[in-house]
C-alpha cells in the first residue's frame, strides 16, 4: 500500500504515525490519523532554554536566598518554574512519522521534531504542511536534518527554496481551488470536496 499526494508517495503507508509537534497541534493530527486511520503520537516538553523563555515568566520568581521584608517575617526560598522534559506519546519505533501542521516557515522546531522521532525509533520522517513559507535559511537546516521530506502546497511559491533543497516537495491544489472558488460563485456545497476525496488523493 502506498499513500499517495500527487507527486508524493509514501510507501508503507499502514506503518506510518501521524505527529503533533506541540500539544497545540493535536487536534489537527487527530484529524488526519482518523481520515487515514494511522496511529497518533503527540510531542510534549521543550528541549532547552532560549531568550524568549526568560521573557515569558517561566523562571519567575527568580532564585533567591531566604529574605526578610520584615522583622520576623521570612519569606521562604523560591525556586524558578522547570520546563518539562521532552516525551512522546504514541509509539514511533519502527514505524513512518509524519508531522502535520498548516504552516512551515522557521523550520527549528521540525528539525527538533524530526530529531526527537529519530532518537525514539521511528526510520522515515516526512513534514506536511499547508503553507510552505521556508523564510530565512529553512532550505538549509532541512537539508541538513532528520527530515527526509517535506510536502507543502503551491499556495505561497517556494521555487527558490526547493533548488537550495531537493528535500521539499509541493502538491498542486489549483484544480480544488479553481473548484472551491466556482463552487461558492455559483452556491454550491463546498462540502462535496470533501466528501469526494479518496484516501488515495
Amino acid at each position: 500500500f502506498a499513500l499517495t499526494f500527487y507527486p508524493i508517495q509514501i510507501p508503507d503507508y499502514r506503518n506510518a504515525v501521524i505527529v503533533a509537534k506541540s500539544p497545540d497541534a493535536a487536534k489537527r493530527a487527530q484529524s488526519y490519523a482518523e481520515r487515514l486511520r494511522l496511529g497518533l503520537a503527540v510531542i510534549h516538553g521543550e528541549a532547552q532554554c532560549t531568550e524568549q523563555d526568560m521573557d515569558d515568566g517561566r523562571h519567575s520568581p527568580p532564585m533567591v536566598k531566604n529574605a526578610t521584608v520584615h522583622p520576623g517575617l521570612e519569606l521562604p526560598l523560591m525556586m524558578a518554574k522547570e520546563k518539562p522534559p521532552i516525551t512522546v506519546v504514541g509509539d514511533v519505533g519502527g514505524r513512518i512519522a509524519i508531522i502535520v501542521d498548516d504552516i512551515i516557515d522557521d523550520v527549528e522546531s521540525f528539525v527538533a521534531a524530526a530529531e526527537i522521532l529519530k532518537e525514539r525509533g521511528a526510520y522515515k520522517i516526512f513534514v506536511m504542511a499547508t503553507h510552505g513559507l521556508l523564510s530565512a535559511d529553512a532550505p538549509r537546516l532541512i537539508e541538513e536534518s532528520s527530515i527526509d521530506e517535506v510536502v507543502v502546497t503551491n499556495t505561497v511559491p517556494h521555487e527558490v527554496q526547493k533548488l537550495q533543497c531537493p528535500k521539499i516537495k509541493t502538491v498542486d491544489i489549483s484544480l480544488i481551488l479553481s473548484e472551491a472558488i466556482r463552487r461558492i460563485h455559483n452556491g454550491e456545497s463546498m462540502a462535496y470536496l470533501f466528501r469526494n476525496i479518496t484516501v488515495d488523493d
